[in-house]
């Protein structure tokens, strides 16, 4: 076991989390099936929702990057269109 700097062990958060996932599959098997299904679309959902937060930083980081190429006198006639 590998503790970290606050008394926690790398294996007990591992166990916890084995704990929760069994926890929440034994929940999901005792949904109808059309519950099922709307805990599929929630978690595809969320991992939707993760990857536009990821792209938008992204997309934020690379425009402070490119801002040098973009803001330039040779394409400032582009910029007035």
């Amino acid at each position: 076991m590998q503790a970290d700097g606050q008394g926690y062990t790398q294996d007990s958060d591992m166990s916890k989390q084995a704990a929760r996932e069994d926890a929440l599959i034994r929940k999901i098997r005792s949904l109808p099936p059309e519950r099922v299904a709307e805990v599929e679309d929630f978690v595809e959902f969320l991992g939707q929702r993760d990857d536009r937060q990821l792209t938008q930083a992204a997309g934020k980081l690379a425009g402070k990057a490119l801002r040098r190429v973009w803001d330039n006198p040779a394409d400032a006639a582009y910029d007035r269109l």
